[in-house]
């Protein structure tokens, strides 16, 4: 029995997801695999890093880039707990990211809703793993924001 499945590393991303939750901050965690192995991990950070690009999909692609030493991540896996915006989507296409796994859709910001295709041309696309868990985390901070 492989213990090393989507559904592991997704549970993975949701782990970062609830270090953002528990920050304040949209809750969204990614982790990066390459060759079954977690090499870059990360959730939003965008309140307290005061930047509005600290996507936990550019965290983690930014590590995985340190770990692996280029800047291509074209034999590796993202698995994110949320659909990547256009702007993590764009930076997904310049590494080349062989697969993509995501969980809940966003129906408002998410790169689907582009009318032409932004990921790389040979990324893979996996969606809905986990998605209920994914979206109640969302719904959960959202809210917690209207209270």
């Amino acid at each position: 029995m492989d213990l090393y499945t989507p559904e592991y590393f997704m549970r993975e991303a949701l782990k970062e997801a609830h270090k953002a939750l528990d920050l304040g901050e949209v809750p969204v965690g990614a982790v990066v695999v390459s060759q079954n192995k977690i090499i870059a991990r990360a959730h939003n950070q965008t309140e307290q890093l005061t930047d509005a690009t600290a996507h936990a999909e550019m965290l983690a692609v930014t590590a995985a880039s340190n770990f692996l030493g280029s800047k291509y991540l074209n034999e590796c896996t993202l698995y994110v707990t949320l659909e990547p915006c256009v702007m993590c989507a764009g930076a997904l296409h310049w590494v080349q990211l062989q697969k993509l796994v995501y969980g809940a859709s966003d129906e408002q910001r998410g790169y689907s809703l582009a009318k032409s295709p932004l990921l790389h041309p040979r990324t893979e696309v996996v969606k809905g793993l986990k998605a209920d868990e994914c979206k109640e985390l969302i719904l959960q901070f959202f809210k917690r924001l209207r209270e």
